[in-house]
């Protein structure tokens, strides 16, 4: 039976609803429909949208390209993020201006940045190319090549989201137990044993909800590839979050891009669940 301070929560609730429940369920209902630049409306079609999405190698294929970025940039920010806050974590000349220097990037608009990166990686008019033909390099087609324009979607990814990285793990640092570093010492360890041993290991938890929170905003990039690129050339940084605003609000086949938005978040609370379960058994010897 509800108490009567639990009431106090019906608002709260029911804002939740509106804004997260009922624009679910809506779009379940309307993957089952034909909606479409032709026709608008609800016609139940039954599961045709969802043999259409599994029939779709354009979309699978965007899963793959999202599957390696997703990888690469997070195991880069990780070891870049873990590099600057084991650099500021001891007490160093300027360590406060260091760690807001740092935070820059995070705290600027991804859309933003990706134009300045645009302007910058631009291969006749960019200083990119400018500085490296100084140096006997280039021109590099950084937009213009498919390989040059996935490196260039994770250099901006990694520059932008990396002192997300490092906030997280830094504050992990600063909360760990001194007594385990007094028993290393003790123990004649050097820098690198202490690592490994006693610093990696105590950080496990705090890495592993770090890295899933960068994996889950990985999935969900949308902005970078939007400006940087617009997912070409071709389809070479097109990620299932672009696919689908493409479908749904370029050709407005809104029926199949909401089939294409729930499979994609079927698939990526599968995988998430997963790769958690997997680094809770590996790194802290226990199931997520």
């Amino acid at each position: 039976m509800l108490k009567p301070k639990h009431y106090f929560l019906l608002p709260a609730l029911v804002t939740l609803a509106a804004i997260i429940l009922f624009p679910l369920l809506f779009t379940v209902r309307v993957s089952f429909s034909s909606w479409d630049v032709y026709q608008a409306g609800l016609d139940y079609i039954g599961g045709k949208n969802y043999l259409r999405v599994f029939a779709d190698g354009r979309f699978w294929e965007s899963l793959m390209r999202l599957s390696s970025l997703s990888l690469i940039t997070v195991t880069l920010q990780y070891v870049l993020g873990f590099a600057l806050a084991l650099a500021v974590w001891k007490e160093v000349k300027g360590q406060r201006i260091f760690r807001v220097l740092f935070l820059i990037p995070m705290m600027t608009t991804p859309v933003v940045m990706s134009v300045i990166w645009r302007t910058m990686l631009h291969e006749s008019l960019g200083p990119t190319n400018d500085i490296l033909s100084m140096i006997g390099i280039g021109p590099v087609p950084w937009l213009s090549s498919a390989a040059g324009a996935f490196i260039s979607v994770i250099m901006v990814e990694v520059w932008q989201w990396t002192p997300f990285m490092f906030l997280l793990l830094l504050a992990g640092l600063v909360s760990l137990p001194k007594e385990p570093y007094l028993a290393a010492a003790i123990d004649g360890a050097g820098p690198w044993r202490t690592f490994w041993q006693v610093t990696f290991p105590l950080m496990a938890p705090v890495s592993i909800g770090a890295v899933i929170i960068r994996l889950i905003e990985a999935s969900k990039i949308m902005d970078t590839v939007y400006v940087l690129t617009s997912g070409g050339p071709g389809t070479a940084t097109e990620t299932p979050s672009y696919y689908i605003y493409i479908r749904g609000l370029r050709d407005f086949q809104v029926g199949y891009s909401a089939a294409l938005s729930l499979t994609y978040l079927v698939l990526m609370i599968i995988t998430l669940t997963i790769i958690a379960k997997l680094l809770m058994r590996f790194l802290v010897g226990k199931e997520a």
